[in-house]
């Protein structure tokens, strides 16, 4: 059997004590104990609004070979058989158990943050790699204090390509968990006002951001957005904590991985690379110039842990977007069909623009129409209605004449909006669900996109309940 760890190992590294007849080993690691599996150990963490510890019953019926729960809540366990690593504090463990296995660890780590584009260079650096060895990288956004212990926790000590993704929301959350990811790689996608209510300027968003650099091994590299207004603040940064290695993608004549051309469809990209003085032709199988841009880093990294180029630009011609993030489904309506375009996952004026910039390229059939479903921005602060009412700029410059809104906020860009739009407007996710879900036409383009705690994805699963897929095999009248 090849276990992820022996228990000897976790309670060496958690400092924990055992509980019962332990097992040799586990397969796996869950704090979700409705999708728990056999041989996966259960690390009962107590969140914000649920304990694990409450639901430990639930995951030893779900097969779960050992618990990992807190020496304060082991009285009320007593009754479950199933056996028990006992610590301190359950998440400072998971933490313990992080460290231990990045420090057993022979691979080549990358770690990944910015304003925009972290979960897509991340997946993007999965499928890339894939062909040059075994890649472990964080599952969705797994991105946070808990998120990325656990991911590194859950890293097989064969992994060739280790990625993580790290975010933030307020300045210092990044250092401790850069300082357990030790890097090889370091990439800073870009800087853009997200969270911007929770700081004062732009720099303070690039300088929490940076805090990403202060855990790179030594001789490790940092590869930058030379096109970001940020980049000589990130330089100045990376060289006062003694990084040697600083790269850059981007558009700029100085970009060490360089778009030398972009051509964009409303399904596909190409853009042409130049690194070490040769342009390369790149397909990648997903739309959008800010996709593109990504794909830049991603390369970039492949070089730097001197994986395959080949096989990585190869690979990108079936990169697929993530759900939430750009994926396109093609619906049935009367006798034709639309398209949907998820953009459901998050928001900040960053990714609006280059939302709309690919609804922007999309092609409608016949009478079809482009249509922007757009929910409020969170986390703007004292400039949210300036930030939602700037809106109305990429929307008039890319000729869009059909916004659907909801949100506190969206008032601001319904009132920014000219006569010229046609602007529907509905305070909850839910209303302006039902108006889409009757107002949809043969042909239209829609795209939906706000930040995740608006629930924009409540209108992207509405309209994929009452719309079956469209058969390429249908003819369109």
């Amino acid at each position: 059997m090849s276990w992820l760890w022996t228990t000897e190992d976790m309670i060496n590294a958690m400092a924990g004590r055992p509980f019962g007849t332990l097992p040799e080993g586990i397969t796996g690691i869950s704090i979700d104990s409705r999708t728990i599996g056999p041989g996966e150990a259960f690390f009962a963490i107590k969140g914000d609004r649920v304990d694990g510890h409450d639901y430990a019953s639930m995951a030893m019926a779900n097969g779960a070979t050992l618990l990992v729960v807190s020496e304060a809540r082991l009285s009320g366990l007593g009754r479950l058989t199933v056996p028990m690593i006992v610590v301190d504090d359950v998440l400072a463990a998971l933490g313990r158990l992080a460290v231990a296995s990045r420090r057993r660890s022979r691979a080549q780590i990358i770690a990944v943050t910015g304003s925009v584009g972290k979960t897509t260079t991340k997946e993007m650096l999965r499928h890339v790699l894939s062909p040059s060895g075994k890649v472990h990288a964080s599952v969705a956004s797994f991105n946070n204090h808990w998120g990325v212990p656990l991911t590194l926790a859950r890293m097989p000590l064969d992994t060739h390509y280790g990625v993580f993704e790290v975010g933030m929301n307020h300045p210092g959350e990044i250092r401790p968990l850069v300082q357990m990811i030790r890097p090889h790689v370091a990439v800073i996608t870009t800087i853009a006002p997200a969270h911007l209510g929770n700081f004062n300027s732009i720099t303070e968003i690039a300088a929490a951001k940076a805090e990403i650099l202060e855990g790179l091994v030594p001789g490790g590299h940092v590869v930058l957005n030379r096109d970001n207004e940020q980049y000589d603040f990130l330089e100045q940064r990376a060289q006062s904590l003694g990084v040697q290695n600083i790269h850059s993608f981007g558009q700029h004549a100085k970009a060490e991985f360089r778009l030398a051309e972009f051509n964009g469809s409303d399904e596909s990209s190409a853009l042409w690379l130049t690194i070490d003085g040769e342009t390369l032709e790149v397909a990648i199988g997903a739309p959008g110039r800010h996709i593109a841009e990504n794909a830049l880093a991603a390369l970039g990294v492949v070089t730097l842990v001197n994986a395959d180029l080949d096989k990585a630009i190869a690979a990108l011609a079936t990169l697929q977007p993530e759900k939430g993030r750009g994926r396109r489904h093609k619906l049935s309506i009367g006798n034709g069909s639309f398209t949907l375009i998820d953009e459901s996952y998050n928001a900040n004026p960053a990714s609006m623009r280059a939302a709309i910039a690919l609804l922007a390229a999309a092609d409608p059939a016949g009478h079809g129409r482009r249509i922007a479903v757009l929910g409020d921005m969170l986390e703007m602060g004292d400039y949210a209605q300036e930030l939602h009412s700037e809106l109305s700029e990429p929307l008039l410059a890319a000729g869009i004449e059909h916004v659907w809104l909801a949100g506190k906020e969206m008032t601001a860009l319904k009132d920014a909006l000219p006569d010229s739009v046609h602007v529907e407007y509905r305070e909850t996710a839910e209303e302006l669900a039902k108006y889409a879900l009757n107002s949809v036409a043969p042909g239209d383009v829609l795209m939906v996109k706000s930040s995740l705690g608006i629930g924009f994805g409540k209108i992207v699963a509405a309209l994929l309940d009452k719309f079956a897929p469209f058969a390429d095999t249908q003819r369109e009248l």
